[in-house]
């Protein structure tokens, strides 16, 4: 007997497939952007305004460093899941396939861009 609704044989998904997973990691991420980003406001403004080399000085420490980077990967990964679902709401067939491709090319470039910046200036 099948019990598949007519939902399921459309997309070959169940409704507990990804859903759970999806939602704990954007909670996890949020979680985590309500730490991050006011510590990295106040990195950030802390070395707002100095010359260049104060700045290499200042990134030369471990705490900045990382609480920049974090800020920057988890920020950028939080948005790329939540463009991600705004794509699979809206854009169907080829064109969705091609803008998620797009969007997470672009969100990775941005990362491996924006760490790569970070570590210039901090070695």
């Amino acid at each position: 007997m099948n019990y598949l609704t007519d939902r399921k044989r459309a997309e070959g998904l169940g409704s507990g497939r990804k859903g759970t997973h999806h939602h704990w990691k954007m909670m996890v991420t949020s979680i985590s952007l309500v730490v991050l980003v006011p510590l990295f406001v106040f990195v950030f403004g802390s070395a707002l305004g100095r010359s260049q080399e104060e700045v290499m000085a200042f990134l030369s420490r471990p705490f900045p460093l990382i609480v920049i980077a974090m800020g920057l990967i988890v920020g950028l990964t939080h948005i790329k899941m939540e463009i991600d679902e705004a794509v699979e709401d809206y854009v169907h067939g080829i064109a969705r396939k091609l803008t998620l491709v797009a969007t997470a090319a672009l969100v990775y470039t941005l990362m491996v861009a924006g760490l790569f910046a970070l570590l210039k200036l901090a070695l």
